[in-house]
């Protein structure tokens, strides 16, 4: 009877392989994909980028609005809005653009609007930053714990307050109240920052959460927060809105928020009815979002993207749509990434900000490959004093906005210059997108 079980479980097997190969074979870049009854019309996701180019009420400017439409007339199918913060005492960064009952939202309406022409998905990325920011901006940021960045960042970030169980809970109203109103403006779909060392990121940390109440200890205990995140906001925007999370595959530190328990939170949100989770990886301490590993696999060389191996691992214990973040350059990565059933969508940043037509270049030549130099002054201090390989990019899509194209040619010392130019001494701050 046993041997008969065992049969029958294998062939059930082999048949449910067989058709998911069989339907993964047919995937191209522009097949379309539904969540919660939404049709995503191709896979390109345009990862989350920082933009500054809030005002000074940080809403979001004209040039936002020409900037998102040419996404949106390059084919993109879900576009990610760069950080949204969720409460304007909490920045990350001076121009960053904040979603809260104090907004303009009619420049928000006029945002997603040419963010959603021709078909586009356009999602907002609520986040706040904790005690990711900068000292010049928050005298007294808060955290899970009072402990204090590390890896030489102590200097350009103040050390945090632990948060106590009524903020804790008035934060939680806060990204609520932040996607009740994105979908009132006209966003398609929210996004929850739970990556990069940002504040639920924090939560979920070992490292960074060493509390000893609900918010704390276990994994069942840090990942409460995004629960409670997810949970209140789907109350508000009800059964057909999308909700989708970025998350860290692991933070890449020493007691950090390791890849076991990260893909045991993502399947605890998968099982709660998360509908999209964008997996990227690293914090400020160690950034392997942007590609700053001490190893890189040869593999991982060639099929391009940074996390594609744990996504495979993923897979085999969700069902919700994952998105791979980081690394895709070519049509032919990207299409294998999807036919090998990792992935659904293909997540980027950086060639949108030099090939704002990047998915309707892709889709139309199996050969297409956006091939760029990372910018550099030669100097590795200088490149990390000014963030280099940030603001180089942020430069591009200022250009964008203001009507202009993309200058690849765009010299790193220019970049030095405009920044030091633009904001002075806080240019010599820290930062990270």
């Amino acid at each position: 009877m046993v041997g008969l079980d065992s049969l029958r479980t294998s062939v059930k097997f082999a048949l449910t392989f067989s058709f998911s190969v069989e339907c993964n074979m047919k995937i191209q870049l522009d097949s379309d994909f539904d969540i919660r009854n939404n049709t995503i019309r191709n896979r390109f996701l345009k990862s989350s980028m920082s933009e500054q180019l809030g005002d000074k009420e940080n809403n979001p400017t004209q040039g936002l609005v020409n900037l998102y439409r040419i996404w949106a007339q390059g084919g993109v199918g879900i576009s990610i809005s760069g950080n949204i913060m969720v409460d304007r005492k909490g920045l990350g960064e001076p121009k960053n653009v904040v979603l809260d009952e104090e907004s303009d939202l009619d420049a928000f309406r006029r945002w997603t609007k040419a963010a959603t022409a021709e078909g586009t998905h356009f999602w907002a990325q609520l986040n706040h930053p904790g005690k990711q920011t900068p000292s010049y901006l928050t005298k007294s940021p808060v955290a899970p714990s009072a402990i204090p960045l590390g890896a030489g960042l102590d200097k350009a970030f103040n050390i945090p307050r632990a948060l106590n169980e009524e903020e804790i809970l008035k934060l939680i109203k806060m990204f609520t109240t932040s996607a009740k109103l994105a979908k009132d403006v006209g966003f398609t779909g929210v996004q929850i920052h739970g990556a990069h060392g940002y504040l639920v990121s924090q939560f979920l940390s070992p490292h960074h959460n060493q509390r000893e109440d609900q918010w704390g200890g276990s994994l069942e205990n840090r990942m409460r927060f995004v629960l409670e995140i997810y949970t209140s906001m789907r109350e508000v925007l009800g059964k057909a809105f999308p909700i989708s999370i970025k998350l860290n595959s692991a933070d890449f530190q020493k007691g950090g928020f390791s890849e076991e328990e990260s893909i045991e939170v993502m399947k605890t949100l998968s099982e709660a009815g998360m509908d999209l989770i964008e997996i990227s990886g690293g914090n400020y301490e160690a950034p392997a979002m942007m590609g700053e590993t001490k190893k890189v696999r040869e593999s991982t060389k060639k099929r391009e993207a940074y996390f594609l191996h744990f996504a495979e691992k993923l897979r085999q214990v969700i069902d919700c749509p994952i998105c791979v973040t980081g690394g895709f350059r070519s049509s032919a990565a990207m299409l294998d990434a999807l036919k090998s059933g990792a992935t659904d969508f293909i997540g980027a940043a950086r060639p949108y900000a030099l090939f704002p037509d990047f998915p309707i270049l892709a889709m139309a030549d199996p050969d297409y490959v956006s091939s760029f130099s990372l910018p550099s002054t030669g100097s590795k201090i200088t490149d990390r004093l000014f963030a280099i390989n940030i603001v180089w990019f942020e430069q591009q899509l200022h250009l964008l906005a203001a009507g202009k194209n993309a200058d690849a040619n765009l010299s790193a010392w220019s970049t030095v210059w405009l920044m030091t130019k633009g904001v002075g001494l806080q240019a010599f701050r820290k930062r990270r997108s």
